[in-house]
């Protein structure tokens, strides 16, 4: 079973959902500016590939956040911020049975999957 996270507006969102489609694989779309997303999957997420690779700080939502926020990061400090500010987490998130990818690269989605 796929999982993919995301927000639905979001371009790389709609190219990765075109592309699983496009081969074929049948998935679950999470949309976690609506559903929200559970403190215990973050955490999974980040043991697995660290909250560096999921915090996205390249947004406008990170650069909207004051200095306090944005200093001393940990992955303690990351979850928080993502669960309260979805838009910090890179897009999309992948869960599968045997793997996770984070943001969209055709060529390791097609080795993984």
């Amino acid at each position: 079973m796929i999982t993919l996270y995301g927000i639905s507006n979001c371009d790389t969102i709609k190219k990765s959902r075109a592309w699983l489609q496009a081969n074929g694989l049948d998935y679950v779309f999470h949309d976690y500016k609506k559903a929200g997303i559970d403190h215990d999957s973050l955490m999974q997420w980040c043991r697995k590939v660290g909250y560096e690779k999921l915090l996205n700080t390249r947004g406008t939502t990170w650069r909207t956040l004051d200095e306090k926020a944005r200093a001393n990061m940990d992955e303690t400090k990351a979850i928080t911020l993502m669960q309260e500010h979805t838009s910090l987490i890179k897009r999309p998130v992948l869960v599968s049975d045997t793997s996770m990818l984070v943001g969209f690269d055709e060529d390791s989605w097609k080795s993984l999957l």
